[in-house]
């Protein structure tokens, strides 16, 4: 592993009047978490040069509680109703052979992941307990440590992956490219900013929760992928479904990273309930609290407009041995002064997960040869417009070891390739919490037309700047994601999984189709609608 920040190796080249440091590898991967570390071992195993770029030391991946849902052999689970599932969570929007071509290829990938050192919680010894989550109807979620599956699975990938050039403290800024294929990375680290030559780039970059004022998500999760990809071209998808976990930790004025009440705990037996008791989710949904993520935030948000109460409460007294089954949860709650043993825990739903992404098949090839992406950065179909809950590890682990093997497989073919620095490094920021209290107010659980207008005006009014850190390489990933995410919101006229229409609360059949954005001038633009067979 290569010192933090270290370009070294590197030859440097005059642009203009920069200099910039210059390196070559058959890979690149963007990301450290469960579908960069994935992708970034299953192209070395196939012996490639590959360098991973990792921006922050924090993961989507490591925060990860719920578990992976994975169809084991031998129980009367099915891929097929694990389809059903997940097809029927997703609003209409899910490409049911790709759910299929991932959900089936669950097992395998999991049995790599005990191969690379991960330890799953044991109901009796050899066989894996199973826990249920909102949408499922069989009990399919393996966990680990109680509710830190994520801690688990990033300890035994970065164990794995510890011999591999991890590059820490940098910063991917652009996806290089030519007329027809990638070329490499623009990069900056504490050297300054370089490029790496690589004929295979691969997004692994996680989320975009941090456009919100509030987010499950770690602070990195500032929509580098998404605009990564559109500055290079290519077409995101699906941007407008925003996931908003029903339950995050609600404290007063809290902002940034929350903590996340695993929906595990509802699996477990644990209720929501309002201010005087009343159940939430009553009267909603068949499936009652665990019904889909986005019915549930639905609910909750609506029980909050009509109460005017700050947040309503899940009541998990009735779980028995609380502290060992969820001690993330009760850590981060009795950080917060609350005894969930004792008393409902408070929550409001919080920005958590990108359903859509970057345009990829399940293998996470997209329209540009050798750009690949994978995870909650991609949208392979899997998810449509509301992910089922634990499958965001399950499609990483697949697609991430799929995207690796075929950007090794590229880059061979490929050969070496010369990159050139774009000439034009500038992008449009908009102050970064004028922008998440924007999209707080007016992108949030429910939208509409007026506020969507009012986000538009505050999105248009940025500057132009060349980012000369990562905080300003962030800002400017966070306004062409939030400008994607309002295009797509505003076409969008009916309500469909998680993206709720105030003024359109409705489905319209004639809209069960994909919105496609592309950058036009480096602005997000309505793209052609993709019909969904």
């Amino acid at each position: 592993m290569n010192p933090t920040g270290s370009a070294r190796g590197s030859s440097r080249f005059a642009c203009g009047s920069s200099t910039l440091w210059q390196q070559r590898a058959d890979v690149v991967v963007v990301g450290t978490g469960v579908a960069g570390l994935v992708a970034a071992l299953a192209a070395h195993r196939r012996g490639r040069r590959v360098v991973v770029l990792s921006k922050a030391r924090e993961t989507a991946t490591f925060y990860a509680q719920g578990g992976i849902a994975v169809v084991l052999p031998d129980t009367e689970d099915s891929v097929e109703a694990h389809v059903a599932d997940t097809v029927a969570a997703g609003g209409g929007l899910c490409d049911a052979d790709a759910v299929r071509s991932i959900v089936a290829a669950g097992y395998d990938a999991v049995a790599d992941l005990v191969a690379d050192g991960a330890r799953f919680d044991a109901a009796t010894p050899g066989q894996w307990a199973l826990t249920r989550e909102g949408g499922h109807t069989r009990r399919r979620i393996i966990h680990a440590g109680g509710d830190a599956t994520g801690a688990e699975v990033q300890r035994a990938l970065d164990g794995a992956a510890a011999n591999l050039d991890i590059r820490r403290d940098h910063a991917a800024l652009h996806v290089l490219r030519d007329d027809d294929t990638v070329t490499g990375v623009l990069v900056r680290n504490e050297d300054g900013v370089g490029i790496i030559h690589a004929p295979s780039v691969i997004l692994a970059t996680g989320g975009l929760g941090h456009v919100y004022a509030a987010t499950t998500n770690p602070s990195g999760s500032t929509g580098d992928g998404i605009a990564l990809a559109l500055w290079a071209g290519v077409a995101v998808r699906d941007i407008e479904f925003v996931q908003f976990h029903p339950t995050m930790l609600y404290a007063e004025n809290g902002g940034g990273r929350r903590p996340l009440i695993t929906e595990a705990l509802r699996g477990e037996g644990a209720i929501l309930v309002d201010s005087r008791g009343d159940s939430v989710t009553d009267g909603v949904h068949p499936m009652g609290d665990l019904a889909p993520r986005d019915v549930v935030a639905a609910a909750v948000n609506a029980r909050l407009s009509a109460t005017g109460d700050p947040c309503v409460y899940l009541d998990a007294r009735g779980i028995a041995g609380f502290s060992d089954r969820f001690p993330t949860v009760a850590a981060a709650c009795l950080a917060a002064g609350v005894d969930p043993t004792r008393q409902p825990i408070p929550v409001v739903p919080g920005a958590h997960y990108s359903c859509g992404g970057v345009v990829t098949d399940v293998c996470g090839r997209t329209e540009l040869p050798g750009l690949f992406a994978a995870g909650e950065v991609a949208r392979t179909g899997m998810h449509g417009a509301n992910r089922l809950a634990s499958n965001s590890l399950l499609e990483g682990l697949v697609v991430g070891g799929r995207a690796g093997r075929l950007a090794a497989e590229h880059a061979g073919a490929a050969g070496a390739v010369r990159a050139q620095p774009p000439q034009d490094r500038r992008h449009d920021c908009v102050d970064r919490q004028t922008l998440q209290h924007s999209m707080s107010e007016h992108a949030s659980v429910v939208r509409d037309a007026d506020g969507l207008q009012r986000l538009d005006t505050v999105l248009a009014e940025a500057r132009s700047v060349q980012p000369a850190n990562r905080q300003s390489f962030e800002d400017a990933a966070l306004t062409v994601t939030a400008r994607a995410i309002a295009a797509a919101a505003l076409a969008r006229t009916e309500s469909r999984g998680c993206h709720h229409r105030g003024d359109h609360p409705e489905t319209d059949p004639a809209q069960e189709h994909s919105v496609t954005i592309r950058a036009v001038a480096g602005r997000p633009t309505l793209d052609t609608p993709t019909a969904v067979c």
